[in-house]
């Protein structure tokens, strides 16, 4: 980064004399070596939205339905679909850890889980968490009504053995079963699924379960990553809890506010945080998100700097 910001400066102060000298003859090669030096300085500008600990670590993406059946289950999946092909998009991998499907929705989903590999995955997906809103005239109502359908993703980076997360295993308890795929399918015909529930430190128990893998080992260690990835994501909270109370901030930590709508009927997307609109939401539900993550980096990044300020 230090070595692009010298070879900025060099650039601009190239640009500057290039500016000075330059006959009308020049205009275009000016313009093209303008465009190419603003190209550059907003990738390095990119580069200091990312001040987490973690961003360059592997995401963990949970979704789920909010409440109305078949109509939330559906979106739940439209949005699986929509951070699958964005990885796809970004040149990441995608490896689903699990998902239970909906009969009555042939492509939704009433949970799923997976890990998205790639350069700053957690980074840039962290601006996913929160609630995500859908309107549309609904498939699924024969009237032709309008609905309104939430989901809620939650991103968590994966936390490996390298980072000390404690676990007695005392507080745990290991379930193995029969695969089966959304829809009722079978995957495998062995108890190769795992479930993995944790008692420890807290009144509410925390359930990880993995089915993708045909082995039974493979799937335990799946599940124990996301499980320290999910008690140090809650350490995390209570620690900015704290330093909220400290501070004597009283705003809500809000971490499953709404954070986006898609309107389908009406031909838009809108980020609540950020107010960046879109009014292709098609391209949007096909992983065309880059705008949006952009923008609400930049949000995020600004939120920080305003509370190291307090």
């Amino acid at each position: 980064m230090i070595e692009t910001y010298d070879r900025l400066e060099s650039d601009v102060a190239g640009l500057e004399e290039l500016a000075e000298l330059a006959g009308e003859e020049d205009a275009e090669e000016l313009a093209a070596e303008r465009a190419r030096v603003e190209a550059a300085l907003d990738l390095l500008y990119r580069e200091t939205l990312f001040q987490g600990e973690h961003d360059d670590r592997p995401a963990i993406v949970t979704i789920k339905p909010g409440a109305g059946g078949t109509e939330s289950s559906d979106w739940a999946g439209m949005l699986l679909r929509m951070y699958t092909r964005y990885a796809e998009r970004s040149g990441w991998t995608v490896e689903l850890l699990d998902a239970v499907g909906n009969d009555s929705a042939p492509n939704g989903v009433d949970y799923a889980q997976l890990i998205v590999r790639g350069e700053r995955a957690f980074g840039m997906l962290s601006v996913e968490n929160g609630v995500h809103r859908l309107v549309r005239v609904s498939p699924f109502d024969a009237q032709g009504r309008r609905h309104t359908s939430f989901a809620s993703v939650e991103v968590m980076p994966e936390i490996d053995d390298a980072v000390d997360v404690a676990i007695d295993p005392g507080d745990l308890r290991v379930d193995v079963y029969r695969s089966s795929g959304p829809g009722g399918q079978s995957v495998n015909t062995t108890d190769s699924a795992v479930r993995v529930v944790y008692r420890g430190g807290t009144p509410d128990e925390i359930v990880v379960t993995c089915q993708d893998g045909k082995s039974q080992i493979k799937n335990r260690e799946k599940a124990m990553t996301v499980l320290r990835s999910r008690l140090f994501e809650r350490e995390e909270q209570r620690r900015l809890e704290e330093q909220m109370a400290a501070r004597g901030d009283q705003k809500a930590i809000e971490w499953g506010s709404q954070i986006r709508s898609y309107v389908l009927d009406k031909r838009y997307v809108k980020d609540h945080r950020t107010g960046e609109m879109r009014h292709d939401p098609d391209a949007v539900l096909d992983g065309d998100l880059d705008d949006l993550v952009w923008a609400g980096l930049e949000w995020q990044a600004g939120g920080e700097a305003e509370a190291g300020a307090a």
